[in-house]
C-alpha cells in the first residue's frame, strides 16, 4: 500500500505543481499532509512505525541524494571566490543556533544539558529544498542564494559529529572515541573526492567513452559508488555526498551537465517519499502527547534560535536588510534533522521519545512555514513581474495620495 499511496500522491503533486510554484501552496506540505492522513494512527492506509527499517533507510537515501545534487551546483572555484558569507553562517551561525536551541530546551522543556545540546545539534542543520522558490529564483541576489545553498549543504555533515558526541554523553557511554569521529569525517571527504575524480579521468581516457544515452548514468554511478564505499568504510555519508557533488562540478562540468536534470529528479523523488513516510509517523495523538512547553520550544527554535544566531553572525557583513532578513528566516529543518532524530530514537536513551517528539514537531512546523513563505519572500526581490498584485495597488494608492 505504501507504493500505491506514493504513486497517487505523486500524480496529484505533478498535476498541481505549476500552481504550487507560483503560490504559497507547496508539494512538500502535500506529501507531509498525505502521510499524516494515510498514516497508521489516522486511516491506517500506510502501516509504518518509527522503528521500521524503511523509515531510517529512506531518510538517509533522501538526504544523500539531495546533498549530492546540491554539491553539483557549487564548484570549488565558486566556494573559494564566495566563501565569506557561508563561512560566517557555518563558523558562527551553526554553533550559535545549536547553543540557543539547547538553552531553550534546557530551561523551557527541562531536558538535561547533554540532551539539550543533542537536540540543538539535531535542529541546527538547514535544508534548502523547503525554500526552493528562493534558492532557485534568479531575481534573488546570487550571493544570498549561494549562501543558503552552501550553508545547508555543509552544515548537515558538520552537525553529525556533534550529534554522535552528545548522544554518547546522553547515553552515559564512556566510549567517546574522537579519533573515530575524525576518521569518519576524513574518510567521507576522501571518498567524496577520489571516487568522482577517478571516474571522470577514466571516462576522459582513450580507453573508455560514455555514449550519449549512458552519459547521464555516469553521475548516478558515481553517487551510488560513493554511497556504497562510504557505508562499507563507516565514513560520514553526508560529507561524502556533498564533497562528491562539488568534485563532479569542479572536475567534470560535462558530467554534471549530463546528470544535473536526471539527478534532481531522483533527489526530488527520494525527498517526497521520505516526507510521505515521515508524515505517516505523525498523528493527532502524537501531537497531543507534546506539552505546551514543547510547542513553545518548537516556535522558539524556528523564530528565535536561527534569526538571533544569523543576525549576530552577519553583523558588518555587507548584506542589505532584505538579504539579511531572508537569510535569518530561511533555516528550514529537513532531512538531516529527520535522520538524526531517528538515530536518537533508535538509540534507546532515556529521553529518546521526548527528543523525537520535539524534533518531529519542529520539523513539521518548519516545513509548513518555510515552504509556504519562500515564494512570498522571493517576490520582494523582484521589482516587476513577480511583485504581488496588491503591492502594485498599494504603491499606486500611496502615490495618488501624495500632494502635487
Amino acid at each position: 500500500m505504501l507504493l500505491l499511496a506514493f504513486a497517487l500522491v505523486l500524480l496529484i503533486a505533478v498535476l498541481v505543481s505549476a500552481l504550487a510554484k507560483r503560490t504559497i501552496l507547496s508539494t512538500a506540505v502535500l506529501f507531509l499532509v498525505a502521510g499524516f492522513v494515510l498514516g497508521p494512527e489516522t486511516t491506517g492506509v500506510i502501516d509504518v512505525q518509527a522503528d521500521s527499517p524503511i523509515v531510517s533507510t529512506l531518510a538517509e537515501l533522501a538526504l544523500f541524494a539531495v546533498l549530492f545534487t546540491d554539491g553539483m551546483r557549487v564548484g570549488w572555484a565558486d566556494l573559494r571566490s564566495a566563501w565569506q558569507l557561508p563561512g560566517r553562517a557555518l563558523g558562527w551561525g551553526l554553533p550559535l543556533t545549536l547553543l540557543v536551541t539547547a538553552v531553550a530546551a534546557h530551561y523551557l522543556v527541562g531536558l538535561g544539558w547533554a540532551e539539550s545540546l543533542l537536540i540543538g545539534a539535531i535542529l541546527a542543520p538547514t535544508d534548502p529544498v523547503f525554500a526552493s522558490a528562493l534558492v532557485g529564483n534568479d531575481k534573488v541576489p546570487a550571493r544570498l542564494r549561494h549562501l543558503l545553498n552552501v550553508e545547508s549543504g555543509v552544515n548537515d555533515g558538520l552537525a553529525l559529529p556533534f550529534v554522535i558526541v552528545f548522544l554518547a554523553v546522553a547515553s552515559g557511554s564512556g566510549d567517546l572515541h574522537l579519533g573515530e569521529l575524525a576518521l569518519e569525517i576524513f574518510l567521507g571527504l576522501l571518498i567524496g573526492v577520489m571516487i568522482p575524480v577517478a571516474a571522470i579521468l577514466l571516462e576522459r581516457s582513450r580507453f573508455f567513452s560514455a555514449s550519449p544515452a549512458y552519459e547521464p548514468l555516469n553521475g548516478f554511478a558515481i553517487g551510488l559508488l560513493v554511497l556504497a564505499v562510504a557505508q562499507v568504510s563507516h565514513a560520514n555519508l553526508f560529507l561524502a555526498a556533498f564533497a562528491a557533488g562539488i568534485t563532479v562540478a569542479t572536475f567534470g562540468p560535462r558530467q554534471r551537465a549530463a546528470f544535473e536534470h536526471f539527478g534532481e529528479n531522483i533527489a526530488e523523488l527520494f525527498k517526497l517519499a521520505a516526507l510521505l513516510v515521515f508524515g505517516a509517523l505523525i498523528s493527532l495523538e502524537f501531537l497531543a502527547e507534546i506539552s505546551w512547553t514543547g510547542w513553545v520550544f518548537a516556535v522558539l527554535a524556528i523564530f528565535v534560535a536561527r534569526p538571533v544566531a544569523l543576525w549576530l553572525s552577519f553583523l558588518r557583513s555587507g548584506l542589505d536588510v532584505k538579504e539579511q532578513a531572508a537569510a535569518m528566516w530561511f533555516g528550514p529543518k529537513g532531512f538531516a534533522s529527520v535522520v538524526y532524530g531517528l538515530l536518537v530514537l533508535e538509540s534507546g536513551i532515556t529521553a529518546a521519545d521526548e527528543i523525537f517528539h520535539l524534533v518531529a514537531l519542529t520539523i513539521v512546523l518548519s516545513i509548513v512555514l518555510h515552504s509556504s513563505t519562500d515564494v512570498v519572500v522571493a517576490r520582494f526581490f523582484d521589482d516587476e513581474a513577480d511583485v504581488p498584485a496588491w503591492h502594485g495597488v498599494l504603491r499606486r494608492t500611496i502615490r495618488s495620495a501624495k500632494p502635487r
